[in-house]
């Protein structure tokens, strides 16, 4: 396999509605076609379809992520799908597509057998089930943090199959903004949100409104901050969300008990995230769970905001290499104070280029495919 052999990459996933798992395969498809390369992706479908065949890529409808046993029955058209595209690697990123694919792939002639990947975005709970996302002959893993883990979970497993790519972001989406260009930022936003108004700091978390986002530690911090003097501001960004009304009210119902109701806004996400973070002074990530990588923080800092989080996860592993100031015991709430005190008072500003970029994920995961074919037995 040279650099100038054109190869078809097949990437199976649910469905290609929102979140980081659609975001990296529309990405890496992207990244094919631009190359000259093939993509197909196969999956149940969904809102980002046409933007994914607007770059040129293809997509062939076959729901392999409904979990059902009925699903079970797509293994044959699967396989029969692979022989008529002819992929040259078929590339799975989540669970149930994995088993699909794995089990398709299973029966075929070693001579007509693509080259099988995987990905584990996640720190999914280690089970037989889970163990799929560790069997392909190369193994993409997003951060230190998930290597480790499946280090740890799965024994007996080649360490030389795995190969750390960490997620990256478009730099140009997130641009360096000053404090002043911030101050403007927030004036605009306020007409429409007029919580987050006024001239005290604004403490922005960004975040599906599900438990685990740690929103109630936010909304705690402000009210300590507010009892010290602070005249903080707090926005939930992307937590008002119809589906979760009742963990939206539930957080409402606190705003209101701690007497926030004019410092608090709870929204859904805004069209220019990029603005958003610019209008802020302070960025919180307090998941309760570890996160396998932590792409908000890598937003944040390229923007020039200090962030603030929890020390676990993909999260400690990026504020540790680029903004350690920010790293919190986690769940000390007192810690979590004193920090975001500090980050206040003290002036971030990157000095140098954020080393987790689109491109670089884009190069290292090409790297890896064309790497696998040519050392193929």
């Amino acid at each position: 396999m040279n650099e100038d052999s054109r190869i078809t990459v097949m990437q199976l996933l649910p469905d290609l509605n929102s979140g980081g798992v659609e975001k990296s395969t529309i990405e890496m498809a992207q990244a094919l076609i631009e190359k000259g390369h093939r993509a197909i992706v196969v999956s149940a479908g969904g809102t980002l379809v046409p933007q994914l065949e607007a770059i040129g890529a293809e997509h062939i409808t076959m729901d392999i992520g409904r979990k059902s046993f009925a699903t079970l029955k797509l293994v044959t058209p699967l396989r029969e799908l692979i022989l008529r595209e002819k992929p040259d690697i078929v590339h799975a990123r989540s669970r149930l597509p994995a088993w699909i694919g794995w089990l398709a792939l299973k029966k075929l002639p070693r001579k007509e057998r693509p080259l099988w990947i995987t990905t584990v975005h996640g720190l999914n709970s280690p089970s037989f089930y889970s163990k799929i996302m560790t069997s392909g002959d190369k193994v993409i893993v997003v951060s230190n943090v998930v290597r480790d883990y499946v280090l740890k979970h799965y024994k007996g497993l080649d360490v030389t199959k795995l190969v750390v790519v960490p997620r990256g972001i478009n730099p140009e989406k997130y641009p360096l903004r000053t404090m002043g260009e911030g101050k403007e930022a927030r004036a605009l936003l306020a007409e429409t949100i007029p919580e987050i108004g006024g001239d005290g700091p604004l403490l922005l978390m960004p975040g599906r409104g599900t438990r685990l986002k740690g929103h109630h530690v936010a909304i705690e911090l402000t009210r300590k901050l507010r009892d010290q003097g602070v005249d903080a501001r707090l926005w939930l960004l992307g937590t008002d969300d119809p589906v979760r009304a009742a963990y939206v009210n539930e957080l409402r119902a606190l705003v209101r008990r701690l007497q926030l109701e004019d410092f608090v806004a709870i929204t859904e996400y805004v069209p220019d995230v990029a603005q958003a973070l610019s209008a802020s002074r302070v960025v919180l990530q307090l998941s309760r769970k570890p996160e396998a990588f932590g792409r908000t923080v890598i937003e944040a800092l390229s923007t020039g905001r200090p962030v603030v989080g929890w020390n676990h996860g993909g999260v400690g592993e990026i504020l540790g290499a680029l903004y350690p100031q920010g790293l919190v015991r986690a769940f000390d709430a007192n810690e979590l104070a004193e920090k975001t005190m500090e980050s206040l008072d003290a002036d971030y500003w990157r000095k140098s280029e954020i080393p987790y970029t689109l491109s670089a994920m884009q190069e290292a995961t090409l790297r890896v495919y064309l790497d696998a074919l040519a050392n193929r037995p």
